[in-house]
Protein backbone atom coordinates (compact mmCIF):
# COMPACT_ATOMS: atom_id res chain seq x y z
CA UNK A 1 0.00 0.00 0.00
CA UNK A 2 1.66 2.69 -1.02
CA UNK A 3 1.39 6.44 -2.30
CA UNK A 4 2.76 9.48 -4.50
CA UNK A 5 1.36 13.11 -4.80
CA UNK A 6 0.41 14.59 -7.38
CA UNK A 7 2.08 17.79 -6.46
CA UNK A 8 5.58 15.99 -5.99
CA UNK A 9 5.15 13.48 -8.38
CA UNK A 10 6.82 10.70 -6.38
CA UNK A 11 5.27 7.72 -4.93
CA UNK A 12 7.44 5.84 -2.13
CA UNK A 13 10.75 7.27 -2.79
CA UNK A 14 13.74 6.68 -0.83
CA UNK A 15 14.16 8.69 2.14
CA UNK A 16 16.15 8.50 5.38
CA UNK A 17 17.95 11.23 7.99
CA UNK A 18 20.19 12.22 5.15
CA UNK A 19 18.41 11.28 2.12
CA UNK A 20 17.20 13.64 -0.26
CA UNK A 21 14.71 12.48 -2.71
CA UNK A 22 15.07 13.21 -5.89
CA UNK A 23 11.69 14.93 -7.99
CA UNK A 24 12.10 14.99 -11.53
CA UNK A 25 8.85 15.39 -13.93
CA UNK A 26 9.55 11.56 -15.22
CA UNK A 27 9.73 10.21 -11.79
CA UNK A 28 5.89 8.83 -10.68
CA UNK A 29 6.53 5.85 -8.87
CA UNK A 30 10.05 4.96 -7.15
CA UNK A 31 11.19 1.74 -8.70
CA UNK A 32 11.37 0.02 -5.58
CA UNK A 33 7.51 0.58 -5.31
CA UNK A 34 6.49 0.26 -8.90
CA UNK A 35 8.23 -3.12 -8.96
CA UNK A 36 7.51 -4.19 -5.92
CA UNK A 37 4.28 -3.32 -5.28
CA UNK A 38 3.29 -3.22 -9.00
CA UNK A 39 0.90 -5.98 -11.05
CA UNK A 40 2.14 -9.38 -10.56
CA UNK A 41 3.33 -9.06 -6.98
CA UNK A 42 -0.33 -8.22 -5.13
CA UNK A 43 -1.63 -11.69 -4.74
CA UNK A 44 1.26 -12.59 -3.00
CA UNK A 45 0.74 -9.32 -0.55
CA UNK A 46 -2.65 -10.70 -0.38
CA UNK A 47 -2.00 -14.06 0.51
CA UNK A 48 1.22 -13.28 2.96
CA UNK A 49 0.23 -10.33 4.79
CA UNK A 50 -1.73 -10.61 8.00
CA UNK A 51 -5.43 -9.26 8.93
CA UNK A 52 -5.76 -7.03 11.92
CA UNK A 53 -6.73 -8.02 16.14
CA UNK A 54 -10.48 -8.06 16.26
CA UNK A 55 -9.69 -5.75 19.35
CA UNK A 56 -7.78 -3.03 17.48
CA UNK A 57 -10.93 -2.92 15.17
CA UNK A 58 -13.39 -2.39 17.65
CA UNK A 59 -11.11 0.26 19.46
CA UNK A 60 -11.36 2.24 15.94
CA UNK A 61 -15.68 1.82 16.24
CA UNK A 62 -14.85 3.23 19.50
CA UNK A 63 -13.82 6.55 17.82
CA UNK A 64 -16.62 7.46 15.75
CA UNK A 65 -18.51 9.80 17.35
CA UNK A 66 -21.28 10.01 14.72
CA UNK A 67 -24.20 7.86 15.19
CA UNK A 68 -24.70 5.02 12.60
CA UNK A 69 -25.00 4.57 9.50
CA UNK A 70 -20.73 5.07 8.79
CA UNK A 71 -19.33 6.65 5.92
CA UNK A 72 -15.79 5.21 5.67
CA UNK A 73 -12.89 6.54 3.96
CA UNK A 74 -9.66 3.79 3.98
CA UNK A 75 -6.86 5.08 1.71
CA UNK A 76 -4.15 2.97 0.78
CA UNK A 77 -6.41 0.39 1.22
CA UNK A 78 -4.19 -2.36 -0.94
CA UNK A 79 -5.57 -5.62 -2.05
CA UNK A 80 -8.30 -5.65 0.94
CA UNK A 81 -6.87 -7.14 3.82
CA UNK A 82 -8.13 -4.02 6.42
CA UNK A 83 -11.48 -3.86 4.36
CA UNK A 84 -12.51 -7.16 4.98
CA UNK A 85 -11.64 -7.27 8.29
CA UNK A 86 -13.94 -4.00 8.84
CA UNK A 87 -16.72 -4.99 6.59
CA UNK A 88 -16.97 -8.50 8.87
CA UNK A 89 -16.28 -6.74 12.54
CA UNK A 90 -19.25 -7.38 14.14
CA UNK A 91 -18.63 -3.87 15.87
CA UNK A 92 -18.71 -2.44 12.84
CA UNK A 93 -20.88 -4.75 9.68
CA UNK A 94 -24.47 -3.10 10.67
CA UNK A 95 -23.20 0.28 10.90
CA UNK A 96 -21.61 0.59 8.36
CA UNK A 97 -23.12 2.89 5.22
CA UNK A 98 -20.46 2.94 2.75
CA UNK A 99 -16.71 2.25 2.15
CA UNK A 100 -14.67 4.55 -0.37
CA UNK A 101 -11.99 2.80 -0.72
CA UNK A 102 -8.49 4.77 -2.56
CA UNK A 103 -5.86 3.17 -4.06
CA UNK A 104 -2.77 4.45 -6.50
CA UNK A 105 -1.99 1.07 -7.78
CA UNK A 106 -3.33 -0.91 -10.42
CA UNK A 107 -2.49 -4.26 -9.34
CA UNK A 108 -3.84 -3.64 -6.14
CA UNK A 109 -7.49 -2.23 -7.03
CA UNK A 110 -8.03 -5.47 -9.42
CA UNK A 111 -7.06 -7.81 -6.41
CA UNK A 112 -9.42 -5.49 -3.99
CA UNK A 113 -11.93 -5.77 -6.38
CA UNK A 114 -11.77 -9.75 -6.47
CA UNK A 115 -11.78 -10.26 -3.04
CA UNK A 116 -13.39 -7.56 -1.03
CA UNK A 117 -17.15 -9.06 -2.24
CA UNK A 118 -19.67 -6.30 -0.52
CA UNK A 119 -22.06 -3.78 -2.40
CA UNK A 120 -21.48 -0.86 -0.10
CA UNK A 121 -17.25 -0.90 -0.49
CA UNK A 122 -15.81 0.45 -3.79
CA UNK A 123 -12.48 0.98 -4.79
CA UNK A 124 -11.21 4.06 -6.78
CA UNK A 125 -7.59 5.40 -8.20
CA UNK A 126 -6.33 8.25 -5.61
CA UNK A 127 -3.88 9.20 -3.04
CA UNK A 128 -3.05 10.91 0.61
CA UNK A 129 -3.65 14.06 -0.98
CA UNK A 130 -6.02 13.97 -3.77
CA UNK A 131 -8.57 11.47 -2.50
CA UNK A 132 -11.70 12.69 -5.01
CA UNK A 133 -14.02 12.27 -1.79
CA UNK A 134 -16.67 14.93 -1.67
CA UNK A 135 -16.33 17.89 1.44
CA UNK A 136 -17.12 16.35 4.63
CA UNK A 137 -18.57 12.87 3.28
CA UNK A 138 -16.75 11.20 5.97
CA UNK A 139 -16.97 9.72 9.28
CA UNK A 140 -14.03 8.11 9.38
CA UNK A 141 -10.56 7.95 7.83
CA UNK A 142 -8.32 4.89 8.18
CA UNK A 143 -5.48 4.32 6.52
CA UNK A 144 -4.31 0.25 7.19
CA UNK A 145 -0.50 -0.39 6.87
CA UNK A 146 0.29 3.20 4.44
CA UNK A 147 0.56 6.35 6.14
CA UNK A 148 4.56 5.72 6.51
CA UNK A 149 4.68 6.38 2.33
CA UNK A 150 3.00 9.30 2.47
CA UNK A 151 5.20 12.35 1.03
CA UNK A 152 3.50 15.41 1.92
CA UNK A 153 1.97 15.29 5.41
CA UNK A 154 1.23 19.08 5.63
CA UNK A 155 -1.13 18.90 2.58
CA UNK A 156 -2.57 14.98 3.40
CA UNK A 157 -3.83 16.37 6.59
CA UNK A 158 -5.68 18.92 4.97
CA UNK A 159 -7.35 16.52 2.25
CA UNK A 160 -8.06 14.44 5.64
CA UNK A 161 -10.00 17.29 7.22
CA UNK A 162 -11.60 18.49 4.31
CA UNK A 163 -13.32 15.03 3.46
CA UNK A 164 -14.58 14.53 7.22
CA UNK A 165 -17.32 15.88 8.97
CA UNK A 166 -17.17 18.22 11.80
CA UNK A 167 -16.23 15.41 14.54
CA UNK A 168 -14.53 12.99 12.40
CA UNK A 169 -10.97 11.00 12.89
CA UNK A 170 -8.09 10.22 10.92
CA UNK A 171 -6.83 6.60 11.99
CA UNK A 172 -3.46 5.26 11.56
CA UNK A 173 -3.19 1.52 12.03
CA UNK A 174 0.13 -0.65 11.34
CA UNK A 175 1.00 -4.37 11.61
CA UNK A 176 4.80 -5.30 12.61
CA UNK A 177 6.49 -8.44 13.91
CA UNK A 178 7.27 -7.84 17.02
CA UNK A 179 11.69 -8.03 17.48
CA UNK A 180 11.19 -8.24 21.47
CA UNK A 181 8.90 -11.06 21.19
CA UNK A 182 12.01 -13.62 20.21
CA UNK A 183 15.24 -14.05 19.27
CA UNK A 184 14.42 -15.50 16.01
CA UNK A 185 12.10 -12.54 14.63
CA UNK A 186 14.86 -10.42 15.22
CA UNK A 187 17.39 -12.40 13.34
CA UNK A 188 14.76 -12.24 11.00
CA UNK A 189 14.04 -9.08 10.48
CA UNK A 190 17.85 -7.84 10.65
CA UNK A 191 18.15 -9.71 7.68
CA UNK A 192 15.53 -8.78 5.52
CA UNK A 193 15.24 -5.04 6.92
CA UNK A 194 18.72 -5.03 5.65
CA UNK A 195 17.45 -4.41 2.02
CA UNK A 196 15.35 -1.38 2.90
CA UNK A 197 17.29 0.96 0.81
CA UNK A 198 16.27 3.57 2.75
CA UNK A 199 12.76 3.40 2.39
CA UNK A 200 10.72 5.63 4.23
CA UNK A 201 9.49 2.06 6.61
CA UNK A 202 6.89 2.34 9.81
CA UNK A 203 9.56 1.13 11.83
CA UNK A 204 11.43 4.18 11.34
CA UNK A 205 8.66 6.92 12.98
CA UNK A 206 9.46 9.32 9.99
CA UNK A 207 5.62 9.35 9.87
CA UNK A 208 5.68 11.02 13.23
CA UNK A 209 6.50 14.49 11.16
CA UNK A 210 2.79 14.89 9.69
CA UNK A 211 1.74 15.68 13.52
CA UNK A 212 4.21 18.92 13.47
CA UNK A 213 3.12 20.31 10.49
CA UNK A 214 1.16 23.49 9.77
CA UNK A 215 -2.11 21.84 8.59
CA UNK A 216 -1.94 19.02 10.99
CA UNK A 217 -1.57 21.45 14.12
CA UNK A 218 -4.26 23.74 13.41
CA UNK A 219 -6.85 21.10 12.31
CA UNK A 220 -6.44 18.06 13.98
CA UNK A 221 -5.81 17.56 17.80
CA UNK A 222 -2.68 16.19 19.07
CA UNK A 223 -2.51 11.99 18.14
CA UNK A 224 -3.83 9.50 20.39
CA UNK A 225 -2.03 6.32 20.42
CA UNK A 226 -2.84 2.34 21.27
CA UNK A 227 -0.50 -0.81 20.83
CA UNK A 228 -1.22 -4.30 20.96
CA UNK A 229 0.75 -6.96 21.68
CA UNK A 230 0.15 -11.01 20.70
CA UNK A 231 0.88 -13.57 18.24
CA UNK A 232 0.04 -14.94 15.49
CA UNK A 233 -0.04 -18.69 13.88
CA UNK A 234 3.41 -19.11 12.17
CA UNK A 235 5.46 -21.48 9.61
CA UNK A 236 8.04 -21.59 7.35
CA UNK A 237 6.31 -20.74 4.32
CA UNK A 238 4.47 -18.03 6.22
CA UNK A 239 7.83 -16.38 6.89
CA UNK A 240 9.07 -16.93 4.01
CA UNK A 241 5.88 -15.48 1.55
CA UNK A 242 5.34 -12.69 3.85
CA UNK A 243 8.97 -11.48 3.71
CA UNK A 244 8.83 -11.72 0.06
CA UNK A 245 6.01 -9.40 -0.15
CA UNK A 246 7.88 -6.62 1.16
CA UNK A 247 8.51 -4.39 -1.66
CA UNK A 248 12.36 -4.19 -1.20
CA UNK A 249 12.45 -8.02 -1.21
CA UNK A 250 10.54 -8.48 -4.46
CA UNK A 251 12.31 -5.99 -6.41
CA UNK A 252 15.85 -8.28 -5.49
CA UNK A 253 17.62 -9.68 -8.59
CA UNK A 254 16.64 -13.71 -8.24
CA UNK A 255 19.85 -14.99 -6.75
CA UNK A 256 19.64 -12.68 -3.85
CA UNK A 257 16.41 -13.47 -3.03
CA UNK A 258 17.05 -17.10 -2.92
CA UNK A 259 19.87 -16.47 -0.96
CA UNK A 260 17.24 -14.04 1.59
CA UNK A 261 14.67 -16.98 1.43
CA UNK A 262 17.53 -19.71 2.50
CA UNK A 263 18.93 -17.54 5.31
CA UNK A 264 15.35 -17.14 6.55
CA UNK A 265 14.89 -21.07 6.74
CA UNK A 266 18.42 -21.27 8.71
CA UNK A 267 17.26 -18.31 11.29
CA UNK A 268 14.23 -20.50 11.49
CA UNK A 269 15.63 -24.13 11.88
CA UNK A 270 18.11 -22.40 14.73
CA UNK A 271 14.66 -21.16 16.35
CA UNK A 272 15.82 -19.18 18.54
CA UNK A 273 13.33 -18.25 21.50
CA UNK A 274 11.07 -20.74 18.82
CA UNK A 275 7.69 -21.43 21.06
CA UNK A 276 6.12 -24.37 19.20
CA UNK A 277 1.73 -24.33 18.30
CA UNK A 278 1.76 -27.39 16.89
CA UNK A 279 5.23 -29.13 16.04
CA UNK A 280 3.77 -31.96 14.01
CA UNK A 281 2.20 -29.07 11.69
CA UNK A 282 5.04 -27.18 12.08
CA UNK A 283 3.47 -24.23 13.33
CA UNK A 284 4.66 -22.05 15.59
CA UNK A 285 4.23 -18.48 17.54
CA UNK A 286 4.95 -15.62 15.51
CA UNK A 287 4.68 -12.23 17.62
CA UNK A 288 3.11 -9.36 16.50
CA UNK A 289 2.17 -5.63 17.36
CA UNK A 290 -0.39 -3.86 15.92
CA UNK A 291 -0.43 0.27 16.64
CA UNK A 292 -3.53 1.95 16.25
CA UNK A 293 -2.77 6.19 16.22
CA UNK A 294 -6.17 8.35 16.71
CA UNK A 295 -6.27 12.10 15.14
CA UNK A 296 -9.76 13.71 16.25
CA UNK A 297 -10.23 16.61 13.61
CA UNK A 298 -10.97 19.85 15.35
CA UNK A 299 -14.45 20.75 15.81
Amino acid sequence: MFFFSLSLRTRPFLWNISYKPKRTMATKVHAVAQTGFGTGTNDLYDRARPSYPSQSIAHIREVVKSPAPLNVVEIGAGTGIFTRALLAHPAWTADIHKVKAIEPSAGMREVFSKTVADDRATVAEGTFNHTGVEDGWADIVIIAQAFHWCPDYDSASAEFARILKPDGATVCIWNLEDRDGAGWVAQLRDRVESHEQGTPQFRLGLWRQAFDTASYTKLFQPPEEKEWTYHLPGSVEICVNRAQSKSYIAVLPPVEKAQVVEDIKAILAKGDGKVWMDESQGLFEYPYKTLVVVARKNS
